[in-house]
């Protein structure tokens, strides 16, 4: 009778397992402002992730203030040791990760500084129970960062645009 349930507890534990322990990794490389490269293991056994900071969006290198963003990231995580705690894989195979440098959320502190914008993949932001939506509304009251444009243009509205752009000049 017992071994009748037990598929049903293994199915329902399977989420719990499916997350990974929190790693401290050395941040060696910022690719933009939500992205980075962190060396993990140790000496002679490392392993490099890219990591995407979970729930939110920066603007790209090319884009207005992207450069700005990334100096942000650069200068909360370069270097310094991260604690990295996966949530999810991103359709490129980067983690997906909460990330914490020098006793900080990274995502936060963008957020707070209004060099990245909320972006509730999988309703991450949401869940967390809609903090990060306040900081954003905070930062842009303020004029913080990307704020202090006129009107700033989210990256996935920014990325969409050069995909159309791209795509109507093969058309000609």
């Amino acid at each position: 009778m017992r071994l009748r349930f037990f598929p049903v507890i293994c199915l329902a534990l399977l989420p719990l397992l499916s997350q990974s322990a929190p790693r401290t990794c050395l941040v060696v490389g910022i690719s933009d402002g939500d992205t980075l490269t962190a060396r993990c293991g140790r000496f002679g056994s490392y392993e490099e992730v890219k990591v995407r900071i979970a729930a939110i969006d920066a603007p790209e290198r090319s884009q207005p203030y992207g450069q700005r963003s990334r100096q942000a990231l650069s200068r909360l995580c370069y270097f310094e040791q991260a604690v990295i705690e996966e949530r999810d894989t991103d359709r490129y195979g980067r983690t997906v990760a909460d990330v914490s440098c020098k006793g900080h959320d990274a995502g936060t502190h963008l957020v707070t500084e209004g060099w990245a914008w909320v972006y509730d993949f999988n309703g991450i932001a949401t869940r967390r129970g809609g903090g990060l939506f306040k900081l954003q509304d905070s930062a842009r009251t303020q004029g913080l960062g990307l704020w202090a444009g006129a009107r700033p243009t989210p990256p996935w509205e920014w990325r969409r645009r050069q995909r159309e752009s791209q795509s109507s000049d093969l058309l000609f």
